[in-house]
C-alpha cells in the first residue's frame, strides 16, 4: 500500500512501521473476507464461517451510512460488493496490494486519491493518508 501511496499522494512518506490507527480515527475500516488463517497457509479459514461475518459488517456500514467509499482489493473483496447499496455508496476495485499480484493493476489504481475525490464530491471530509502517526496518541 505504501508504494502505491508513494505515488498516488503528494508528499506521501513511507513511514517505518505499519502501524494505521492514524487511518481508523479518520473513519477507514481495513478488513480481510476472513479474519485467521494459519501461519503460511493462505485461505486456510476460508469456508469457516468469517465470511457471513464480514459480509454482515460490510452490509451494516451499507445500510447504516452515506456515500461510503468502498475499496474492493482482490477477488474475495470484490464478491463483497453483493452486500453494498450501489446507489448510495460508491467501489473502487483493483486487484489485491500482495507482493504476488499488485503489478496486477494494484500499482496505479490510485484508489487513495480517487477515494479522496469521491469523498469531497459528497462534501466529506477528505483522508489525511499520511496521518500515521507511530503510535498512540497521548
Amino acid at each position: 500500500m505504501y508504494k502505491e501511496l508513494e505515488a498516488d499522494i503528494p508528499g506521501f512518506v513511507r513511514p517505518s512501521h505499519g502501524f494505521l490507527l492514524g487511518w481508523a480515527k479518520q473513519g477507514v475500516l481495513l478488513l480481510n473476507a476472513c479474519l485467521t488463517v494459519q501461519a503460511h497457509q493462505a485461505n486456510s479459514h476460508k469456508d469457516k464461517g468469517w465470511e457471513k461475518f464480514t459480509d454482515a459488517v460490510i452490509r451494516t456500514v451499507s445500510q447504516r451510512n452515506r456515500g461510503v467509499v468502498f475499496l474492493l482489493w482482490g477477488s474475495y473483496a470484490q464478491k463483497k460488493a453483493a452486500v453494498v447499496d450501489k446507489k448510495q455508496h460508491h467501489l473502487l476495485n483493483a486487484p489485491h496490494p500482495s507482493p504476488l499480484s499488485a503489478h496486477r493493476g494494484f500499482f496505479g489504481c490510485h484508489h487513495f486519491s480517487k477515494c479522496n475525490q469521491l469523498l469531497q464530491a459528497a462534501g466529506k471530509k477528505p483522508i489525511d493518508w499520511s496521518y500515521l502517526p507511530d503510535k498512540l496518541d497521548e
